[in-house]
């Protein structure tokens, strides 16, 4: 089932630190989005097959949660609310140290801060006891925070980290964002064999031919053991992407076999993504 989380809660209670840690988490966020657009998002939600759109996220006003709430009633998405909460005196704090404007008083509803504070906790209270979870920041660091929404959003039955494997050729250049670099030029290469040549490693025969060679295999299994270690490593380390990178002459052949191999071995562990750089 397709996910849509909400994000709402108190002004400079941290929405969009909150957005951004589910962007991370493969969500795709959108800021501010306006209640009225909302039936449009649902259509495309339902009759789209892009991943973008299997989980979303929205942060929204306060003024505009009943609304959101009446048309996702009788939805058929697997929808949650997140409201975000802090005392008074840290949201004045975060305010003072920002030295930005409160919605509220920006837009003529309040014409002090606290009076935007008050009007906004009034209306969070409304809220506390419907099925939503409620998360004070108050004394959160961004780390704690993203530990409580994964747990709100059973994020840890997959792993944190994001990897996306991607193959290139060396003839044109080091990718600018590689974290780790696998050479395969030792590999048998296809382009020498008259009936692979003009094919990919996207094409099965390729593939075949790469990944049945003994050589082939004993790379594999070493590569795997420094990968399942560094992975684990980094997970720990709470790092949330790395772009692993398979490099051969052209970038057609051997490279592109091996990033899908790495991505079907590791896509059911971790939120995984391929692409090929000399095949766009």
């Amino acid at each position: 089932m397709k996910k849509l989380v909400l994000i709402s809660g108190i002004s400079g209670a941290g929405k969009s630190v909150t957005s951004n840690i589910l962007e991370d988490m493969g969500y795709t966020c959108i800021d501010q989005y306006p209640v009225e657009l909302l039936p449009d998002l649902l259509e495309l939600i339902k009759t789209s097959n892009a991943i973008k759109y299997d989980k979303v996220a929205l942060t929204i006003g306060l003024s505009d949660l009943e609304n959101f709430f009446h048309l996702l009633s009788n939805s058929e998405y697997d929808s949650t609310l997140i409201l975000l909460d802090a005392n008074k005196d840290e949201i004045i704090n975060r305010y003072k140290f920002t030295r930005r404007v409160h919605p509220l008083v920006n837009s003529n509803t309040a014409s002090t801060l606290e009076e935007a504070i008050d009007i906004e906790k009034n209306i969070l209270n409304k809220y506390k006891k419907k099925n939503v979870h409620i998360i004070d920041t108050t004394n959160l660091n961004q780390k704690q925070l993203k530990a409580k929404l994964d747990k709100i959003l059973k994020y840890n039955d997959f792993n944190n980290l994001a990897i996306t494997f991607e193959s290139f050729g060396f003839k044109n250049g080091l990718p600018d964002d590689a974290d780790v670099i696998f050479d395969v030029r030792m590999l048998d290469n296809p382009f020498y064999v008259e009936k692979l040549k003009n094919k990919t490693g996207n094409d099965k025969p390729v593939s075949d031919y790469v990944l049945n060679s003994k050589l082939t295999q004993r790379y594999i299994k070493k590569a795997l053991a420094y990968l399942d270690f560094m992975f684990k490593a980094y997970d720990n380390e709470e790092k949330r992407h790395l772009t692993i990178c398979v490099g051969c002459t052209g970038g057609q052949h051997r490279s592109v076999t091996m990033a899908n191999y790495f991505y079907e071995y590791y896509k059911d562990k971790y939120m995984c993504y391929v692409t090929h750089r000399e095949l766009k």
